[in-house]
């Protein structure tokens, strides 16, 4: 068992301003081209990151982590990278994991609401016939799907780095299934956990502690560190 995990959303991302703007005007393209994993961090997004890197810096140094891996997405990475830039801090060099990527949408990757709907006009029903859990977009992955690779994550995870404090920057989606595979949660007492908490917010923190030899929900998606909005 790793002695402690942190896990970390990536700061803002341009996708994450783009495409509420452009479903609320039902739009059907967004500035935002390419591909999902090359999407950049907005100048917020990279303050939020700095911050992280100052509250790295506070920890006192049998706090500070000893493994860092991160999604391969750009995101994730430029998070990583500032945040360890800012915090003066000699950090483990960080490695990458492909099963810690955002949720994979497939056919849909990167399409506005109204866009979905044009183009796949089916889609809504198969999502509702399907349920949001078993749910996955034309050859990407549902929730159950993602919850399947971070379990064999978290078993690798505690098996190469047991003993270790570890920082892992990722996604709201690997960060809300990761608490599910931890505390085997089903589907219900996820959306229990997001009703009550909200979505997993930008650079925000969530620890689980393995003292005891099993991990231990410390605190979750904290945002204490981070300047106001």
């Amino acid at each position: 068992m790793v002695a402690e995990l942190i896990l970390v959303r990536h700061g803002q991302s341009l996708a994450n301003v783009a495409f509420p703007a452009a479903d609320a005007e039902d739009l059907l393209e967004t500035e935002i081209s390419g591909r999902d994993a090359e999407v950049p961090l907005t100048p917020a997004g990279e303050e939020q990151a700095a911050a992280l890197g100052q509250w790295l810096a506070a920890l006192p140094e049998e706090h500070r982590p000893q493994v860092v891996i991160t999604s391969p997405y750009l995101r994730a990475r430029e998070t990583w990278r500032i945040a360890a830039e800012k915090s003066g801090l000699d950090l483990p060099e960080p490695s990458t994991d492909d099963r810690l990527v955002d949720r994979l949408m497939g056919e849909l990757e990167l399409l506005t609401r109204a866009a979905v709907a044009a183009r796949f006009p089916g889609e809504a029903a198969r999502r509702a016939d399907a349920g949001e859990y078993e749910y996955a977009p034309p050859g990407g992955e549902s929730f159950a799907d993602i919850r399947v690779r971070l379990s064999s994550f978290l078993d690798d995870l505690n098996r190469d780095h047991a003993g270790k404090r570890v920082v892992v920057v990722a996604h709201d989606a690997v960060v809300l299934m990761m608490r599910a595979v931890i505390e085997d949660l089903d589907w219900d007492r996820v959306l229990a956990v997001e009703a009550e908490s909200g979505s997993v917010r930008n650079a925000s923190i969530s620890r689980f502690d393995g003292s005891s030899g099993r991990l231990v929900l410390d605190r979750y998606n904290v945002i204490d560190h981070l300047p106001p909005a």
